[in-house]
């Protein structure tokens, strides 16, 4: 066992306490990875508010980036000393991860939202000796320490600063891939991205990547708006000021949008989204919303040719589509370390108040004294 700091939620709702807690040491196909940096998702406070029930206590934290300290027997594809980025969990073997679908894994759910292995076991106990849930989309990353397995680490760069790739795991690349890998659009097409967090501004960065000539962002914040604005958007509504259909129909002379994006998770903004489309227009859906939540659709927005999908983790392959974003990133044309505001590992709760109140965002955590006090 190896004693560590990590960020505990204990009750729905509740703050993360950094306390002192103990890891096991990885299985022969797990991999030890010291954590240099992590981004706050909110799927992470989804999960904190159960909407996605986690059995608590638990360690959460899923866009990890750092440092690979010990393998595995049987692990082959990374190495002591490599920088990795972590993300999502798949099982590699069934239909849909064999076509490349591995957002779409037949256990994605218990892989990433269990809080245990597979075996039921989890990695974590606190200095009481109780349990705690881990393995956390397979890294549980708000800690010094996590146990990921290779499937879930994708090798990055050594001269790429660690504390800026973790999101590349998580909420850019779910952005990003949602237009690139997903929806797809042509150049000159239209788009419409409702939602300017992170994962919007990510989408809205692609969409200007692969040439959409009318890039429409759509919030109720004037800052992110103005930001989406600098990051490729060609036009910005401001839903407190404007009704954003009527207003999309006004910019694309009546008709709608090619393509649009839901990024936050509320129903009445899905349906915005869908009847913003012109007809065969597609609408993808990504804000994750709690279990059992409705929307209501006019039937007949659907039935004249509209398209509406979800999207999960921006349909990629991430030891394929992280690697892009990097070079693209590298070449400037995909600034999103803009989005990035850093915080020390010890002030988590304020980047999460600062997260939920829209003052940033996305917040990083930087961790300190790596290592964990491994022996």
């Amino acid at each position: 066992m190896v004693s560590l700091k990590a960020a505990v939620v204990r009750e729905k709702s509740g703050p993360f306490r950094i306390e002192r807690v103990a890891l096991e040491g990885p299985r022969d196909d797990e991999v030890l990875v010291e954590v240099v940096a992590t981004g706050i998702c909110h799927t992470d406070l989804v999960v904190r508010d159960q909407y996605y029930p986690v059995p608590l206590p638990a360690v959460l934290g899923h866009e990890g980036a750092g440092i690979v300290r010990k393998v595995g027997s049987r692990v082959t594809k990374v190495s002591p000393g490599d920088h990795v980025v972590m993300t999502f969990a798949s099982c590699g073997e069934c239909h849909n991860c064999q076509k490349g679908l591995n957002g779409y894994c037949n256990d994605l759910y218990g892989l990433n939202f269990s809080g245990r292995r597979n075996d039921g076991s989890t990695p974590y106990c606190d200095e009481q000796g109780h349990s705690i849930s881990g393995c956390f989309f397979n890294q549980s990353s708000f800690g010094e320490l996590a146990i990921a397995s290779p499937h879930n680490l994708v090798k990055v760069p050594q001269d790429v600063p660690l504390e800026i790739l973790g999101p590349l795991g998580c909420g850019i690349q779910t952005g990003a891939g949602a237009v690139i890998n997903a929806l797809k659009p042509g150049a000159g097409s239209s788009i419409a991205v409702f939602g300017s967090g992170s994962v919007g501004l990510a989408a809205v960065m692609a969409a200007r990547l692969v040439g959409c000539t009318t890039i429409i962002a759509v919030d109720m914040n004037q800052v992110r708006l103005d930001l989406a604005l600098e990051l490729g958007a060609t036009h910005a509504i401001n839903a407190k000021e404007q009704e954003p259909v009527e207003a999309i129909k006004a910019l694309t002379a009546g008709e709608g949008v090619q393509y649009s994006l839901e990024c936050t998770a509320l129903p009445k903004v899905l349906r915005q989204a869908v009847e913003s489309l012109r007809q065969t227009g597609v609408c993808g859906l990504i804000g994750a919303a709690a279990l059992g939540t409705e929307v209501l659709l006019d039937m007949n927005s659907i039935l004249f040719g509209r398209t509406l999908r979800g999207i999960i983790e921006g349909d990629s392959v991430p030891d394929i589509f992280i690697p892009q974003l990097i070079e693209l990133w590298r070449q400037g044309s995909f600034p999103f370390d803009r989005l990035i505001s850093f915080y020390p590992f010890e002030a988590i709760n304020q980047a999460v108040e600062d997260s939920e109140q829209g003052k940033v965002l996305k917040a990083v955590v930087r961790l300190k004294d790596c290592g964990g006090g491994m022996q």
